[in-house]
């Protein structure tokens, strides 16, 4: 006979996936005690750069009761963003990441989460909880992987055996008790290199371990001020995030193009030659990216990043 506990848990997994979840793990929400020496000597290293608000709220970061009173189930959620074909075409086109094609996720999943909620307190009765889309101290891929959803790549990015990593994360924490599924203890990278190999910056500097400060993401979207000239060259003209290390992922032969008409790309910006980005105005920007995760670096930092990777 199923208990409520489990029966929760199916009913949200159910939820989960009539609003576009591919996937949705659930673990008990307590703190993660094998990650606090970790996230310690990664911040001791400094590989955070200048995300300082990564060095916030550490006590908040491993544990959820914090974040959410009487947190009792963390629920993982995966959603798709992997286009049906990549931008640019031509090679020698500058290239954005391709999480920031269409709407900017944030919104897009923070209002699913919230209708998960609402289904689940109109099915359920009271529960209180948080909806969480990377905006608060989260480690969204340790719980990922404590509720099954896959394993920590080389490049420190969720892997999923069925989809790859071309998915954005997202957590639900609430007071609610319901019956776990069980962690991913298997690494399935084996002793595959190919993220730590193609990274130009050589940001991957251990298993797992990244050198936030040395990502091209990190310094075409977190970095305020100018880019070291000691990268110059390095960039393979990505002026807005990078995907280098999922592109050449094994794991991602298996991505399928996501179904979410919101993260389709604005029509002009599918089609944007070099020419374009070198000569993109206020107005072009604003029309463009009005929606995008692009919007993050202003105008002026992506005219930083175009600039940068200038020959």
């Amino acid at each position: 006979m199923i208990n409520s506990k489990e029966k929760y848990a199916q009913m949200i997994k159910t939820q989960a996936k009539n609003l576009g979840f591919d996937f949705c793990g659930i673990a008990k929400a307590e703190f993660l005690e094998d990650e606090a020496p970790k996230l310690e000597a990664w911040l001791n290293q400094n590989y955070h750069g200048q995300m300082a608000y990564l060095a916030n709220h550490f006590d908040k970061r491993l544990d959820p009761t914090k974040l959410v009173d009487g947190a009792k189930t963390v629920v993982s959620l995966i959603y798709n963003y992997f286009p049906e074909s990549t931008l640019p075409e031509s090679p020698s086109d500058l290239k954005i990441a391709k999480y920031a094609y269409g709407k900017d996720y944030h919104f897009v999943i923070k209002d699913k989460l919230n209708t998960l909620l609402q289904n689940l307190q109109e099915e359920i009765g009271e529960i209180g909880g948080r909806a969480f889309v990377d905006s608060a101290p989260v480690m969204e891929r340790q719980w990922a992987q404590k509720a099954g959803l896959g394993w920590t790549g080389k490049n420190s990015l969720l892997l999923n055996k069925k989809m790859g990593s071309f998915f954005f994360l997202a957590e639900l924490i609430i007071d609610l008790e319901v019956a776990p599924d069980l962690p991913m203890t298997i690494d399935y990278c084996g002793t595959c290199t190919k993220c730590v190999d193609a990274c130009p910056t050589d940001a991957i500097v251990g298993s797992g371990v990244v050198d936030g400060s040395r990502c091209i993401s990190y310094f075409t979207i977190e970095l305020k001020e100018q880019i070291p000239y000691e990268v110059k060259g390095k960039f393979e003209n990505w002026i807005f995030g990078c995907d280098i290390c999922q592109d050449v992922c094994p794991w991602n032969r298996f991505s399928k193009p996501h179904q979410e008409a919101e993260f389709l790309p604005h029509p002009d910006l599918q089609q944007m030659k070099r020419k374009d980005w070198e000569e993109i105005t206020a107005e072009t920007f604003n029309r463009v990216f009005q929606k995008s995760a692009v919007k993050r670096t202003k105008l002026e930092g992506l005219i930083r990043n175009i600039d940068f990777v200038k020959k």
